[in-house]
C-alpha cells in the first residue's frame, strides 16, 4: 500500500525534519506535527462526501492522489538545503523559503490523504457482488495487512533514507530522499491504478448519507426549538421532532448512531497519548543510546495474538470481556505506557548536563600548560584546573551525534582530519570549531609539515569532547598516549531498549481500543450508517491531536517527565468516566430493531390497505345500487 508507506514513512521523520532542518524547538515541532496529523484525520470526512455526492470513488482517488504526490514532491524540494545555502556552509540562509514550501506540501498531503483514506477500502469493496461475501472479507483482511506492512516497511526504510548524506555543495542528512522515494512510489501506484481502469466496477455517486443525517438532525433541532412552549406535548426523544418531514426508519437509525457517538465523547484523550509516539517519544529517543524501530512489528504480531490467544483465555476464565471493557483496558494500557515513558525520561534527565539558564552566564576556563593551575573566582572556592582541561558547549549534540574539537598547545600550526570531518589548520594556542561525528570508531590524522601521527577513539551517542594537543607531543606512528581528553558532555547512557515497555503497552492499548472500537461501532448501528460512524471515529483522532497542542501550549511544563505524568493522569480520569458510561450502556441488535420497525410499518401499510379496500367495497356497493336504480327508472319509462 504505497499511500500508507508514504504517509507513515513521512510521519516517522517529520518531527526530526522540523527540529534539525527547520531548526524549531521541541514544542514548536510537536505542535505543528499534531496540527498536521489532526488535518489528516479531518479531510477524510470531506473526501467521503465529495466521492459519494459528486465525483465518485474512482475519480476522487485519482485526483486526490495527484494532489498527494504534488505535496510530497513539494516536501522533498523544501528539504534541499542547497537551494538557499548561498555561503555553502550546509545550513540554509533563507529558512522562510523552506518553511513556507514545507507547510504548502503538508497541506496538500493532508488534502490528498483525505481523498484516499475513505475511498480506497470502499472502492475495493464495491468490486464484489452480494454473493461474494467470503471474497470481500478476504480482500479486507489482505488490505489491512498491506496497510500494516506498508507502515512497517516505511517506518524502517524512511529513517534509513534520512540517515544518508546528500547535497550539491555540502553533504547533509537526506530528508529530500526520505520524502522523495515515497512520492515516486505513489506516482508508480497511481499509474498502475489508472492502467487497470477498464477492469473496475465504478458505482455512480449515490449521495452521501452524512448529508441526510445532518439535515435530519438539523431539522429535528429546529422543529424542537419552534415547539418549545409548554402548549405542545413532549416527545419521547428529541429526534422524533423530525417525523414531520423525514422517514421514521431513518430517524430510528440516527437514534442508534447518536447512542454510539455519545460514547465517543471521551475517546479523543486516548489519541492524545497514542499519537505522541511520533512526536515526543521520537524526540525522547534522540537522547538515548542505540537505534531501532519496534512499534509496527508489535502491531503485526499483537493483533493475531490478542484475537487467537488472549481474548479466548479471558473468556475461558469466565469473564465477560465485552467490547466496551476491552476499550477501557486499552485506555488504561495507554496511561501505563506514559508512566513508563516518564520513568525513562527521569533516567535520561539524570544523564543530562546542567547548562546555564537565560539569566546565567558560563565562564570557560582552559589550562594550556602542562601543570595544574589554581584559580580563585570572587564568591567561589579556589578551583584547581588540571593540565589540558576545558569546558564548553551550552547544549547536548543533536541526533545522537558527538561534538568534537581539538585545542593546539604546541608552538606550531597543526592540521587535524578524519574521513567524517576536517578540523583544518589549528594555529598555536587556539581551538578548532566543533565538528559533529557519528557513533563508532574513528581515526584522526594529525600533521605539521612533513611530520604526522594517528589518534584512535571510539564514540557513543550525544557526547562532547575536547582533545588537547600538548606542547610535549612527539610525532610518530601514533600519538595515542600524548593527547589528553576532556569529556565535556557524557555520551547517552540510557539504552533505547528501555523504550520497549512503553511501545508494548501503547500498541497493546491500540489493538484493544482501536480495533475493538470500530468493530463495536459497526455492530451497534445499521450498516448504511457506517460512513457516519467512520467520520465520527476519525473526528475523535483529530480532536485528540488538537488536545496535545492545547496542553503543550497552556501547561508549559518545564520537565518532560511531568508532562507525561499529566497526560497519563488525564487519560486515567477520562477512563473512569468512560467506564461509568459503558456500565450504563445497553447493547442492541440494529438489524432486529430495523426488522421490527419495517414489520410495524408493513402492518400499518396492511391496515391502510384493508381500510382502503373496505372503503372501495363500500363505494362499489353504493355505485351498484345507484346503477340498479337507474336501470329500474329506464324500464319504467319504456313501459310508459
Amino acid at each position: 500500500s504505497p499511500s500508507e508507506f508514504s504517509y507513515y514513512g513521512m510521519r516517522a521523520v517529520l518531527v526530526l525534519y522540523f527540529k534539525y532542518f527547520l531548526r524549531w524547538d521541541d514544542d514548536m515541532a510537536t505542535s505543528i506535527y499534531h496540527t498536521f496529523v489532526a488535518l489528516c484525520y479531518l479531510t477524510p470526512i470531506l473526501g467521503a462526501i465529495v466521492a459519494d455526492s459528486w465525483l465518485g470513488k474512482f475519480k476522487t482517488i485519482i485526483y486526490l492522489s495527484v494532489v498527494y504526490a504534488i505535496g510530497q514532491i513539494t516536501m522533498a524540494v523544501s528539504a534541499i538545503h542547497d537551494i538557499t545555502d548561498s555561503d555553502r556552509d550546509g545550513t540554509p540562509n533563507n529558512m522562510t523559503f523552506h518553511v513556507v514550501l514545507s507547510m504548502v506540501g503538508l497541506f496538500l498531503i493532508a488534502l490528498g490523504t483525505g481523498g484516499i483514506k475513505p475511498c480506497v477500502a470502499a472502492f475495493g469493496g464495491d468490486q464484489f457482488e452480494d454473493h461474494q461475501e467470503r471474497q470481500r472479507r478476504t480482500f479486507f483482511s489482505v488490505f489491512y495487512l498491506c496497510i500494516n506492512g506498508g507502515s512497517l516497511l516505511s517506518t524502517i526504510i524512511t529513517p534509513i533514507l534520512r540517515a544518508q548524506n546528500c547535497g550539491i555543495y555540502s553533504q547533509q542528512k537526506c530528508y529530500s530522499l526520505a520524502f522523495g522515494v515515497p512520492a515516486a512510489l505513489m506516482l508508480v501506484a497511481l499509474v498502475v491504478f489508472i492502467v487497470g481502469s477498464g477492469m473496475y466496477y465504478k458505482a455512480e455517486p449515490q449521495g452521501n448519507i452524512m448529508m441526510d443525517v445532518c439535515k435530519c438532525i438539523g431539522f429535528a433541532v429546529k422543529n424542537r426549538y419552534r415547539h418549545r412552549s409548554k402548549q405542545y406535548p413532549k416527545k419521547q426523544h428529541w429526534m422524533d421532532w423530525a417525523e414531520d418531514k423525514y422517514d421514521k426508519l431513518l430517524i430510528a437509525q440516527i437514534k442508534m448512531v447518536l447512542k454510539v457517538l455519545f460514547l465517543y465523547i471521551p475517546l479523543p484523550m486516548f489519541w492524545t497519548l497514542f499519537d505522541q509516539k511520533g512526536s515526543r517519544w521520537t524526540l525522547q529517543a534522540t537522547n538515548m543510546d542505540g537505534n531501532f524501530t519496534v512499534n509496527p512489528i508489535l502491531i503485526l504480531t499483537l493483533v493475531p495474538i490478542m484475537d487467537s490467544l488472549i481474548y479466548p483465555l479471558i473468556g475461558k476464565c469466565g469473564l465477560n470481556f465485552t467490547p466496551l471493557r476491552r476499550m477501557t483496558v486499552g485506555m488504561l494500557l495507554a496511561a501505563i505506557a506514559f508512566i513508563c515513558a516518564a520513568l525513562v525520561q527521569i533516567e535520561i534527565d539524570k544523564t543530562l548536563p546542567t547548562f546555564p539558564t537565560s539569566s546565567q552566564s558560563q565562564l570557560k576556563l582552559l589550562n594550556m600548560g602542562s601543570n595544574p593551575v589554581t584559580v580563585k573566582l570572587p564568591g567561589y572556592d579556589a578551583l584547581s584546573l588540571p593540565a589540558a582541561q576545558t569546558d564548553d558547549l551550552t547544549s547536548k549534540p543533536q541526533e545522537g551525534n558527538n561534538a568534537i574539537r581539538f585545542v593546539n598547545g604546541m608552538n606550531t600550526t597543526v592540521n587535524v582530519s578524519t574521513p567524517a570531518a576536517n578540523f583544518g589548520q589549528i594555529v598555536p594556542f587556539s581551538s578548532s570549531n566543533y565538528s559533529q561525528i557519528k557513533n563508532g570508531m574513528f581515526t584522526f590524522k594529525l600533521w605539521s609539515g612533513s611530520q604526522s601521527c594517528e589518534y584512535n577513539r571510539e564514540f557513543g551517542y550525544g557526547s562532547s569532547y575536547t582533545f588537547f594537543i600538548p606542547n610535549t607531543l612527539v610525532f610518530g606512528s601514533t600519538c595515542q598516549e600524548s593527547i589528553t581528553v576532556a569529556e565535556d558532555i557524557k555520551p547517552n547512557s540510557v539504552h533505547m531498549a528501555l523504550q520497549i515497555p512503553q511501545y508494548f503497552f501503547i500498541t497493546a492499548g491500540e489493538v484493544m481500543f482501536s480495533v475493538t472500537g470500530l468493530e463495536f461501532s459497526y455492530s451497534q448501528a445499521p450498516s448504511n450508517m457506517k460512513a457516519v460512524l467512520q467520520a465520527g471515529w476519525l473526528f475523535t483522532v483529530a480532536i485528540g491531536n488538537f488536545i496535545v497542542l492545547i496542553v503543550a501550549e497552556l501547561a508549559k511544563i518545564p520537565k518532560q517527565w511531568a508532562e507525561y505524568v499529566l497526560f497519563a493522569s488525564l487519560l486515567f480520569a477520562v477512563c473512569v468516566i468512560f467506564s461509568i458510561m459503558a456500565y450504563f450502556y445497553t447493547y442492541i441488535d440494529p438489524t432486529e430493531i430495523e426488522a421490527q420497525f419495517k414489520k410495524s410499518v408493513n402492518e400499518d401499510d396492511e391496515d391502510d390497505k384493508s381500510k382502503k379496500l373496505q372503503k372501495t367495497e363500500v363505494e362499489l356497493v353504493k355505485r351498484d345500487s345507484i346503477n340498479s336504480h337507474g336501470e329500474e327508472d329506464k324500464a319504467r319509462q319504456t313501459k310508459m
